[in-house]
């Protein structure tokens, strides 16, 4: 924690008078809380590095008393990234680049965890106020991958088909990033499976055309997908728990969707898998998303209770009552907070309050 003038420290007595701020165990990790920051790409990197806009930005969540914070979709390999201005962990240096933000999370009482990424036929796009569009093969852009040569949009890139070789290499690519991750102080890996990046892309058949063992049938559309979580697991210390978030349905009649989601998920529970988290959409730009509170809440209820694995619920979940609801009923192991931790950091603080629940401020703003 060296350069650090300020080490938040908690203190004070827990009373668990809610589902919602009792601890979670999973393996060897106890969350002090149910309440997670999802990933949410800040697009504040140069050249995959961390920077001092993360370490406030996940710091401030931790101070503000999440149970787990996770670091946003970060790419295995430079192609991975969805813009230039992505974080990755494809190099020792980077990873080392992540020791000071673990190191804080931690001291302020959070679990840090990493999203472990390759955004697929959706890379090389602009940061959003920047219009967020494609981005041509140059020296800011590069030609996107896929399984199939299908661009997301009409004015996309067509992505390259990857060759079944290249595509054998994947696992290998997300276990090195997952043991550089474990060695910059990361206690949660979670696989990015979701949103229409890449692995998300080998499961749908709206994406994935291809003939030989990685496309055609449910077996063999889970199969990368399923290869990479088993070699992460094998990668991954025994006592971290894995994580892996899905988009539980395309929106999209003849994409991927709640069945194939639910035998998805019975197999990552054999490959080692600790928890679901239960997102949808994202592979295509016409899909019609029936958005409202708590929207994909039934999905990870559905998931939790047929493929027997503890699941995350996120979308529009942004009230206290409405967060305590879904975990007390048993349809969330956890919730995950994007958007409304990005306009209350500190919503933690706030929402035990308004549920009685008494959780210990840092020392420094107890006078508050």
């Amino acid at each position: 924690m060296t350069g650090l003038a300020v080490r938040p420290i908690l203190s004070g007595r827990r009373f668990f008078l809610s589902q919602l701020f009792s601890p979670l165990s999973l393996r060897d990790v106890t969350f002090r809380n149910r309440v997670f920051v999802s990933p949410m790409c800040q697009y504040s990197s140069v050249d995959g590095f961390p920077s001092d806009w993360h370490l406030v930005h996940l710091g401030s969540r931790a101070v503000g008393g999440a149970g787990l914070v996770l670091m946003e979709a970060t790419a295995v390999a430079p192609e991975g990234r969805i813009s230039p201005a992505d974080v990755g962990i494809w190099s020792d240096a980077q990873a080392e680049a992540y020791r000071r933000i673990t190191a804080f999370i931690e001291e302020a009482g959070a679990v840090a965890g990493i999203q472990l990424a390759h955004a697929g036929r959706k890379a090389s796009t602009a940061v959003p106020w920047n219009g967020g569009g494609p981005v041509a093969p140059g020296p800011e852009g590069w030609v996107p991958v896929g399984p199939s040569p299908i661009p997301f949009g009409p004015s996309y890139t067509t992505p390259r088909e990857l060759t079944a070789g290249e595509a054998e290499a994947l696992p290998g690519l997300f276990a090195a990033a997952a043991s550089r991750a474990a060695s910059a102080g990361f206690r949660v890996a979670e696989l990015h499976m979701a949103h229409g990046y890449l692995l998300h892309e080998f499961l749908s058949p709206l994406t994935n055309h291809r003939t030989d063992a990685f496309g055609g049938t449910l077996e063999n559309r889970m199969r990368l997908p399923i290869a990479v979580a088993s070699e992460v697991r094998a990668a991954w210390p025994v006592a971290l728990p894995l994580f892996v978030r899905i988009s539980a349905t395309d929106w999209v009649e003849g994409g991927w969707d709640l069945a194939q989601s639910v035998q998805l998920a019975k197999e990552l529970r054999k490959a080692g898998v600790d928890l679901i988290d239960v997102s949808s959409g994202g592979l295509v730009p016409t899909a019609r998303v029936p958005a409202g509170p708590g929207y994909q809440v039934p999905f990870s209820a559905a998931i939790r209770k047929e493929a027997g694995l503890p699941t995350g619920a996120v979308g529009l979940v942004t009230s206290p009552a409405q967060a305590e609801q879904i975990v007390a009923t048993g349809q969330a192991d956890a919730v995950l907070l994007g958007r409304e931790f990005l306009r209350e950091p500190y919503w933690p603080l706030s929402a035990a309050r308004a549920l009685g629940a008494e959780f210990p401020r840092p020392l420094q703003y107890q006078r508050a």
